[in-house]
């Protein structure tokens, strides 16, 4: 029991730093009000907890107007599959720490003000499935770690100021259903190799400096 008190009190440790600081940008008073020491953090709003282990399973505050950074202690969140804060006013840096979460299956940061080039951690989320960093400040180039996410589905960066050549190695993300890298300031030529990834359903590059062939595909957009 003492091992499992500890991963709760873990969990809400995390929780807590985050509510702290929002605390005075958090417009709607949602976490101010609801995130309370004197009921289970498995009943406040936007979490999930799994059954079996009672840990924290799912965090999604999206759409309440939240503006802070993102709270480097949600990397202590170690059950955590979705991460969704999107559409708030999250500004600065995605932190390190957020590597930690080898669960994750979601992470969408969609809409907020995030910045900095995208951190090679993200490289080590391998069960990731869904990464939406779209409408955000992200510059710098695209990673090539992307080429080891096997199991990844959506990839949807637009509008950012992500910038220089499309790598190859995206056509090797064999699970690809929607590529999006729209309004950024990507240059050069799309690699043909992207149309070879099967699962494609949606894809997405409209608005950067790009030239020559467009690459045909049965179901782009």
């Amino acid at each position: 029991m003492a091992i499992s008190m500890t991963n709760f009190t873990t969990d809400q440790f995390a929780l807590l730093a985050l509510r702290t600081s929002v605390i005075t940008l958090d417009p709607h008073n949602i976490l101010a009000t609801n995130w309370s020491t004197t009921t289970s953090l498995c009943n406040w709003i936007g979490i999930t907890c799994s059954v079996r282990h009672q840990r924290v399973k799912t965090l999604n505050l999206s759409n309440i107007g939240l503006s802070s950074i993102i709270s480097p202690q949600l990397g202590n969140l170690s059950f955590l599959v979705e991460l969704d804060l999107s559409n708030n006013s999250f500004h600065g840096i995605l932190p390190q720490q957020l590597g930690s979460l080898r669960r994750l299956k979601l992470l969408n940061f969609g809409y907020n003000k995030l910045s900095g080039d995208i951190p090679t951690w993200i490289g080590d989320l391998h069960e990731l499935q869904h990464l939406i960093l779209k409408n955000n400040n992200f510059s710098g180039f695209i990673p090539l770690f992307l080429s080891n996410m096997s199991k990844l589905e959506t990839l949807d960066w637009n509008d950012n100021l992500i910038e220089g050549h499309i790598p190859g190695e995206i056509g090797r993300i064999s699970n690809l259903k929607i590529l999006h890298m729209a309004c950024n300031r990507l240059l050069g030529t799309i690699p043909l190799i992207i149309s070879n990834i099967s699962t494609l359903e949606s894809i997405s590059f409209t608005d950067n400096s790009l030239s020559g062939i467009f690459p045909f595909f049965p179901r782009s957009s």
